[in-house]
């Protein structure tokens, strides 16, 4: 099925994000720009903006539009932060966050998938975007502190490592639960010292895999 990439990114971001009640105007403009078919394999440009995570191999998937707006609004970034993401999958979370004016370091611990990611940053020339193939789990402490933190995958608690590397002040946002079924999205807050966590609803995620993930 042939892909009109324009018309399914408007029709995304009004049905699916806007839909929901997704407002930040960021968002809302990456998402609309970056072509999320390229994203996927070729086979699957059809269901690239479908109301649901897309398989990119290994058992891994490129997530839902509207949580990947969620989770970039609830982040709250403005241009210049400094964005830890852990688990950067096909990139795409990693370019919204790139096209918000954040400066990335993304971790994948899949090397064919850490690959993929670096090439469609070259590609479409995100020089604010540093990949890194290694355990998430671990962070990437020699470029800490960073201004906020986000994991795409779901893991049995947040790690220790992550919120040490997290500046003050500060947000981290994981999915934490003891299994897929069972996980909620989790804001935590560094502020003068002191953590504070927030619930912000029930998720499905990947398993965050490593020596602080499952």
């Amino acid at each position: 099925m042939r892909v009109d990439p324009r018309r399914s990114r408007e029709r995304m971001v009004r049905d699916q994000i806007q839909g929901r009640g997704i407002h930040d105007s960021a968002v809302l403009a990456a998402m609309l720009k970056i072509p999320r078919h390229e994203y996927v394999d070729e086979a699957l440009h059809a269901q690239a903006y479908a109301d649901n995570p897309v398989p990119i191999g290994h058992g891994q998937t490129i997530s839902q539009p509207y949580i990947v707006a969620l989770m970039s609004q609830a982040l709250e970034v403005l241009p210049g932060m400094r964005v830890l993401e852990i688990g950067t999958g096909s990139g795409y979370q990693a370019a919204v966050l790139a096209e918000m004016g954040a400066k990335i370091y993304t971790v994948e611990r899949i090397r064919e998938l850490h690959l993929q990611a670096c090439k469609r940053m070259q590609h479409f020339k995100y020089h604010n975007v540093y990949c890194k193939l290694d355990d998430g789990t671990l962070g990437w402490p020699e470029q800490a502190p960073f201004d906020r933190i986000i994991v795409t995958a779901g893991g049995p608690i947040v790690p220790e490592t992550l919120v040490d590397q997290l500046g003050d002040p500060g947000m981290l946002l994981i999915p934490v639960g003891p299994s897929r079924q069972a996980q909620e999205l989790i804001l935590v807050r560094k502020e003068d010292g002191r953590i504070k966590q927030e619930n912000k609803g029930a998720v499905v995620f990947v398993d965050l895999v490593g020596r602080h993930g499952y």
